[in-house]
C-alpha cells in the first residue's frame, strides 16, 4: 500500500478487538477502536477513516444501524461486517444496509487483510474524480473553487471559502476563535477584534439564506462547529 490507511473497528470483544488491531497495525495500518455502536458513530462523524469494520451484535447501537446511518452520510467508505452470525437473513440485513463484505467469525487474519485490502483498492478506483466535502446538502468543491447549497451555487469571496473548507474538513469539531485566526488567516487571535465573528456572519447569511437547516453552530464560551442538527 503507498499511503497508510486509517481504519475504524467497532467490536465490543476486547481481547478480539485489541488481537485485530494490534495485527493489522503490523500489516501497516491504523485502527481505532470503538466498544460500542454510539461510541463508533460519534467517532466516525468526528474523524475521517478510509474503512469501517463492524460487529453486528453491539451495545447501544447494533452494527446493522450503524453501517445504515454511515451509508446516510457516506457512500464511498468501504464497510465490512466481520460477526459470529453466518446465515444468509444475517448477511442480507447487512448487505441491505450497505455494507460491501462479510466475513465470519472465527476467521483467517490474512484472508481478512486481503479483503480490506481489496475494499480499498476498489474504494479507491471508484472515488470521485473531483474533490468535493460534503455535509448534508451542501458542498464544497475544491478543484473548481466553488460552494453550493442544495445544488445552487453560492459566492464567496477567497477568505469565507477558506473558512467554510476550514469548518467542513473539522465538521462535528468545535473550532476555537484561535484555531480559526491560526488556520484560516495564519495570525495569532486578538480578543480585541471581532472579525471572525463578522466572518462566520458573512457565511451564515449566504449559506443558510432560505433554509431552516442550520449548518453553522456557534458554541457559548468555546468557539464555533459545522455539523446537522
Amino acid at each position: 500500500m503507498d499511503f497508510i490507511p486509517h481504519l475504524l473497528l467497532v467490536e465490543d470483544e476486547i481481547k478480539v478487538a485489541a488481537f485485530i488491531k494490534k495485527g493489522l497495525e503490523r500489516q501497516g495500518f491504523t485502527v481505532d477502536i470503538a466498544e460500542e455502536g454510539l461510541k463508533g458513530k460519534q467517532l466516525f462523524e468526528e474523524r475521517t477513516y478510509d474503512l469501517i469494520i463492524l460487529d453486528v451484535n453491539l451495545p447501544n447501537m447494533d452494527g446493522v444501524t450503524l453501517a445504515a446511518h454511515v451509508r446516510t452520510q457516506n457512500t464511498q467508505i468501504p464497510v465490512l461486517m466481520l460477526t459470529a452470525l453466518d446465515t444468509t437473513a444475517d448477511k442480507l440485513a447487512g448487505f441491505d444496509a450497505g455494507v460491501d463484505d462479510y466475513l465470519v467469525k472465527p476467521f483467517d487474519f490474512m484472508e481478512l487483510v486481503a479483503r480490506l485490502k481489496a475494499l480499498l483498492k476498489r474504494a479507491v478506483k471508484s472515488a470521485e474524480p473531483t474533490n468535493i466535502l460534503r455535509v448534508a446538502d451542501l458542498e464544497l468543491d475544491l478543484d473548481q473553487k466553488l460552494a453550493r447549497r442544495n445544488g445552487q451555487t453560492i459566492e464567496l469571496t477567497a477568505k469565507e471559502f477558506a473558512l467554510l473548507e476550514y469548518l467542513m474538513r473539522n465538521r462535528g469539531r468545535v473550532v476555537s476563535k484561535v484555531d480559526i485566526a491560526e488556520k484560516v488567516w495564519d495570525i495569532d487571535f486578538d480578543t480585541g477584534t471581532n472579525f471572525i465573528e463578522v466572518y462566520i456572519n458573512y457565511l451564515r447569511k449566504k449559506i443558510e439564506k432560505d433554509t431552516s437547516n442550520k449548518l453553522i453552530h456557534t458554541v457559548v464560551g468555546m468557539g464555533y462547529t459545522l455539523k446537522e442538527k
